[in-house]
């Protein structure tokens, strides 16, 4: 019903940039608007590792990091396109990596005041950092 999907992940050489997007719609004629979005997030996820948190942002709205990445990552939205960003700078082959689009939807039901909240995950964008 509701999807994300990410963009703009490819190799990128060492000390490179680049910038990660993902954007929610649904698969239906429902429409899909920031007040539906709880939570945002990016993850990722190495070869042969688990999928981590890289950056998220929170109910209240503000922006938190794993500390190792503070600094060289940022995390940007834009509700009026139910979009997120992520920036990426001075890239290491350490940042190899799927990246994952996360999303916590908030979503009326047929019950007055009710509402119902699932997760949703994107397909992942790769992020390839060589020479």
């Amino acid at each position: 019903q509701v999807r994300v999907v990410e963009s703009g992940g490819g190799l990128v050489q060492p000390g490179g940039s680049l910038r990660l997007s993902c954007v929610a719609s649904t698969t239906s004629d429902n429409i899909v608007s920031s007040d539906n979005i709880v939570t945002w997030a990016w993850y990722r996820q190495a070869p042969g590792q688990a999928r981590g948190l890289v950056a998220r942002f929170a109910e209240d709205g503000t922006a938190r990091y794993v500390d190792s990445l503070k600094g060289r990552f940022a995390i940007s939205r834009d509700d009026d396109k139910n979009m997120i960003y992520l920036q990426m700078t001075s890239l290491t082959p350490d940042d190899n990596a799927i990246y994952y689009c996360n999303a916590m939807i908030k979503w009326a039901t047929n019950l007055e005041g009710a509402y119902r909240y699932f997760e949703v995950w994107g397909q992942g964008t790769r992020v390839t950092v060589s020479p």
